[in-house]
């Protein structure tokens, strides 16, 4: 059975597009091939690793990786996950699909006075939504 292949894009490949990535090859490793980048690459956010090792995921050694890096690979998607990134997506050769399907940046419920347990809860939030979409995948996609 082909797998679906799924780009997931988010500004700087930091948070969410990364969290996309892992609960995909966790949850539909049979189904999809998933990736992900930014159109800014920044660095992997600490808190990202630290809620997604409360999962069992460890993605303790992963790299931020720049969008460019891919347009070569006949994606049969790409899932903008920030309305940035969905505004500056480039385009992808074949019959590429761009859907948009925004989360929150819990960067930006966080303010310099929140308590690591705080921002925590933020990143938590947006961890259990991107997995509850990504449950889903690809049978919400593919019509």
């Amino acid at each position: 059975m082909k797998k679906t292949k799924i780009l997931f894009l988010c500004t700087g490949n930091s948070i969410r597009s990364q969290i996309a990535e892992a609960w995909a090859r966790r949850l539909k490793e049979n189904e999809i091939d998933a990736y992900s980048a930014g159109v800014s690459p920044c660095g992997v956010n600490p808190y990202t690793v630290e809620v997604m090792a409360e999962v069992g995921i460890d993605m303790s050694q992963n790299k931020s990786k720049h969008v460019g890096n891919f347009q070569d690979i006949p994606f049969d998607y790409v899932i903008t996950v920030c309305s940035h990134a969905h505004e500056r997506c480039p385009t992808f050769p074949g019959n590429t699909k761009i859907i948009h399907v925004g989360f929150d940046d819990p960067m930006m419920f966080s303010d310099d006075g929140d308590s690591h347990e705080e921002i925590l809860s933020h990143f938590r939030r947006t961890r259990d939504e991107i997995e509850t979409f990504v449950e889903k995948l690809p049978d919400t996609i593919e019509k």
